[in-house]
């Protein structure tokens, strides 16, 4: 499957901005999804992930309440809708995707694909 995000952008403290990732290929219903972000200097971080029927989401602690990851088995398409937006989640955020894992994974390695990333940017 080949991952396609998009969405970022600039935007101020307190915003709000949606990203979206587009899948092609066939049977997006047997992958799980997940969004990490990446800051410069930085370690790939989990910010949330999607069970393949869309029924089962997880976050880190820094998007709970603020994010919300959905998706669109239809469109193939999975999305990350951020609120209340903070300087400390500027980064390049990738969505990546993986037939296998059980639950929703919260480390990278769990993943198989990843796709290319979109910037985020959260100027105060």
């Amino acid at each position: 499957v080949q991952l396609q995000a998009s969405g970022g952008g600039l935007v101020q403290v307190g915003g709000s901005l949606g990203l979206s990732c587009a899948a092609s290929g066939r049977n997006f219903r047997d992958y799980v999804m997940g969004w990490f972000r990446q800051a410069p200097g930085k370690e790939r971080e989990f910010v949330a992930g999607i069970s393949r029927g869309g029924g089962s989401t997880e976050y880190a602690d820094s998007a709970k309440g603020r994010f919300t990851i959905a998706r669109d088995n239809a469109k193939n398409t999975v999305y990350l809708q951020m609120h209340s937006l903070r300087p400390e989640d500027t980064a390049v955020y990738y969505c990546l995707a993986d037939r296998f894992l059980r639950g929703t994974g919260s480390s990278p390695y769990e993943y198989e694909y990843w796709g290319q990333g979109t910037q985020v940017t959260v100027s105060s």
